[in-house]
């Protein structure tokens, strides 16, 4: 493993020189799709096209489409995908459980359940629907916390006692479903498959301020969650508070999963795949966080991009993309460890 060294005074930072080039690698990907993205549709748009409309020189009428219509979408796709890949990266961290992501464990579950009691009950607008989300999600980490707790949160319960909540709040959710009229059901139906389909600025602004409130707090304690990989024992020997630490990060964790809910729904699998595959292209150990963020918000851009290309429009919700690879990913998950079990 190449490592890089920078020194600024009595400053230093030690990086991973692969890591940083996936980084780079991802981050241009990302904002290709995106270019992409924003040129699909009716009105088509070369991507000279959409860099020119970006810096106020394109065609008669592309601003309105580029600027007001589609880059928004474009935006929550990339920012959504980052806060998504970041958390699943904490979670699975923790977990030391490649199944441990939020939308597995409960957590994005949580985030739904407080949305849609916004969004049903409450008649609440993007605002009050993102407060239920954090809600949602902070109360249900604060739930299978405290259930997992026996001398300490280990991995293996925190993830069973997820999916058990998970199922519960699945439940509640199908609930709020039955007593809702019509119309309510029906805008809380598309929002649960995860949509980017509608999204505006104050969509770009809930997630945003969401990774800016948040993701420090994850890359400053990115090398104790290095240290909790070890184990408990360990990270105490090193000067580590193993409990403190690990409520910080499922605290951070929860946030960004419930600002990326409030802000395009449940997208299924983004939090489960980055993470892995970003330590695989990366092959280095530890939680990887900015190099799972940036795959997550390759692989939202990228399904956002191919629903549209594949169906002529932007009318099909890009959980049902993510839900289908997703899947067949998490199939590929379980045989390869069930192989690596007998090894």
């Amino acid at each position: 493993m190449r490592r890089g060294l920078l020194r600024a005074g009595r400053w230093s930072l030690r990086f991973d020189t692969r890591a940083v080039l996936v980084c780079a690698v991802l981050a241009v990907t990302a904002a290709l799709a995106m270019v992409l993205a924003v040129g699909t549709g009716t009105y088509e748009l070369s991507p000279a096209e959409v860099v020119r409309t970006l810096f106020g020189d394109g065609p008669p009428g592309a601003g309105f489409v580029v600027l007001d219509l589609r880059l928004p979408r474009a935006v929550v796709a990339a920012l959504v995908g980052f806060a998504m890949g970041a958390a699943g990266a904490v979670f699975q961290s923790l977990t030391r459980n490649p199944l441990g992501s939020p939308d597995v464990i409960g957590f994005g579950n949580g985030a739904s359940a407080g949305a849609l009691v916004a969004i049903i009950v409450l008649d609440a607008g993007a605002a009050q629907t993102a407060l239920g989300a954090v809600l949602g999600g902070l109360a249900t980490a604060a739930a299978v916390y405290l259930l997992a707790w026996k001398r300490g949160v280990h991995g293996y319960r925190l993830v069973l006692v997820g999916i058990g909540a998970s199922s519960v709040l699945g439940a509640a959710t199908s609930f709020l479903f039955v007593r809702a009229d019509i119309g309510k059901a029906a805008q809380a139906a598309s929002w649960m498959i995860g949509s980017l389909n509608a999204r505006d600025w104050n969509d770009v602004t809930v997630v945003g301020l969401g990774l800016v409130a948040l993701l420090p707090v994850i890359l400053v304690c990115a090398r104790r969650l290095t240290l909790l990989e070890m184990g408990d024992d360990t990270a105490a020997a090193l000067g580590v508070p193993p409990e403190r630490t690990r409520l910080v990060l499922l605290s951070a964790g929860t946030g960004l999963t419930a600002l990326a809910v409030a802000a395009a729904g449940p997208i299924p699998f983004v939090a489960l795949a980055a993470p892995q595959l970003a330590r695989r292209v990366t092959r280095a150990s530890g939680p990887g966080v900015l190099p799972a963020a940036w795959m997550g918000a390759f692989l939202l851009t990228a399904a956002d991009l191919v629903t549209q290309r594949v169906t002529g429009s932007a009318l099909l919700p890009v959980g049902v993309l993510t839900g289908v690879a997703g899947g067949i990913y998490l199939a590929w998950l379980l045989t390869a460890e069930r192989r690596g079990a007998r090894l």
